[in-house]
């Protein structure tokens, strides 16, 4: 499957929506220069390849008393990507991301007791199969967060 291409008019969309994505389709049409049906259907055809979304996002100022925790997972390098696909199946668990440094696999959640943290980190994760080590770090205090990092996925299932 390859990426959908995108030309320079898909770019300055994307980069006009990304400033405001409640600005109306005619503002968009009439800055771009083009007409509101082009803007509509270049709207429609990013979302559909996946390569927009629109939704609402919070602050991590309004998640009431959860706190953002980090947990750092050293595993069996050859099932990196099943063991990351097992932890991303955990309801607790909001993102889980392969790196590469001192942890391979590094999973964030947001909780309003550490033991709930513990019980992911400790009973959950490493628990799993090959899993060698887990560390959890909480943020204490945040100094900077970018929303536009956020990465673009499929809904998840309702529960």
């Amino acid at each position: 499957m390859t990426a959908p291409h995108l030309d320079q008019l898909d770019h300055q969309l994307i980069q006009i929506l990304s400033l405001d994505a409640r600005i109306s389709n005619r503002k968009i049409a009439a800055e771009l220069g083009v007409t509101e049906g082009t803007v509509r259907g270049r709207i429609k055809k990013l979302q559909q390849d996946g390569m927009i979304a629109f939704t609402a996002i919070t602050s991590l100022g309004l998640v009431d008393s959860r706190k953002l925790a980090f947990i750092g997972v050293q595993a069996d390098v050859n099932r990196v990507k099943e063991i990351a696909t097992e932890i991303a199946e955990l309801a607790a668990v909001n993102a889980v991301m392969i790196t590469m440094g001192r942890f391979n696999i590094l999973v964030f959640g947001l909780f309003s007791e550490l033991d709930k943290l513990h019980d992911v980190a400790s009973d959950q994760i490493l628990a799993i199969k090959d899993v060698h080590h887990v560390e959890t770090s909480i943020a204490v205090k945040t100094v900077k967060y970018n929303s536009r990092i956020v990465r673009i996925t499929k809904p998840s299932k309702p529960e």
